[in-house]
């Protein structure tokens, strides 16, 4: 009896060490993940020459509205005309034309039916944007109105996995304006790596909302992903564009305090909303409050 005491007194303390002990090790391996988590975020710092672009408003789509189309010449023309710059789309032709339309389905804009991948450029030119006389243009008809004018915000819209070939046609056909300032991004990472790996020169930013609370036909192991940045270690971004209505998100937030990136704000619909966005250091993109940015400036 006299020795069950401090026999047992010591498998209580070597238990306490183990309890300890495993404390620590997952203190340390949840420090570990956490550092590897902000490592997954990584973007590059702000470039000098991006300052330039963050001076301007972007018209969502060209300044539409009032019979005018999105992503029509006379959007486009109107934006430039009232001092912004714009935000437009493209996408790749079954003849590998650059188009520029927002949606892959030609039903919202032009009534038709099929994809615009499945179309040639002769089948798109034949329609006409929300019942108007204004056409699909071309990304090469759209250019020459901003070059040594305004910025553009180009999004590379891939399908069907031609995201390289999409991105490699743009890329070479802004050579030919030396003088229009721009940079590109996209939902899909696929295109900010090719850009990283080929054209590290081109500015570059991630799109990005939340995909897990919105839904939008995702797996969920990719909506996660593309929410919390996770993939930015792989395509290195020099901007994030994120959705104005998500933005306190805690990945966005980490990516702006730590990495010091510059935020997008998309899509600015209300004075009030410019305002926040502004004040914080995020350039916008917008629709429909053209009158009201004015006021703000």
């Amino acid at each position: 009896m006299e020795t069950t005491g401090p026999r047992q007194s010591m498998a209580w303390k070597l238990s306490t060490l183990r309890i300890d002990m495993i404390i620590v090790y997952i203190l340390c391996a949840m420090l570990l993940l956490a550092a590897l988590w902000l490592l997954t975020m990584r973007t590059k710092r702000k470039k000098e020459d991006f300052f330039g672009l963050a001076k301007f408003h972007y018209a969502h789509r060209g300044l539409h509205g009032n019979g005018i189309p999105e992503n029509s010449l006379a959007a486009f023309s109107l934006a430039v005309n009232h001092g912004f710059g714009a935000e437009l789309d493209v996408h790749l032709t079954k003849d590998h034309r650059l188009v520029v339309i927002h949606d892959k389905t030609l039903k919202r804009t032009t009534g038709a039916e099929g994809m615009v991948e499945d179309a040639t450029l002769k089948e798109l030119k034949s329609l006409n944007l929300e019942g108007t006389q204004e056409k699909i243009p071309l990304l090469q008809e759209v250019l020459p109105l901003f070059e040594g004018k305004a910025p553009l915000i180009i999004e590379i819209k891939a399908v069907k996995g031609n995201h390289a070939e999409l991105t490699r046609r743009v890329c070479e056909l802004l050579v030919n304006y030396p003088k229009l300032k721009f940079c590109i991004e996209s939902f899909d990472p696929r295109v900010l790596r090719w850009l990283k790996k080929h054209r590290p020169n081109i500015i570059r930013g991630q799109l990005s909302c939340d995909f897990v609370r919105r839904k939008n036909g995702l797996p969920l192991v990719l909506a996660v992903l593309l929410t919390n940045l996770s993939l930015n270690f792989w395509t290195v971004p020099h901007f994030i564009a994120y959705r104005f209505e998500d933005r306190s998100k805690l990945a966005l937030r980490i990516c702006r305090k730590i990495w010091g990136v510059q935020e997008f704000s998309w899509t600015i619909k209300s004075k009030a909303d410019a305002k926040t966005a502004l004040a914080d250091g995020a350039p916008i993109i917008f629709e429909h409050i053209q009158e009201d940015l004015c006021t703000i400036n």
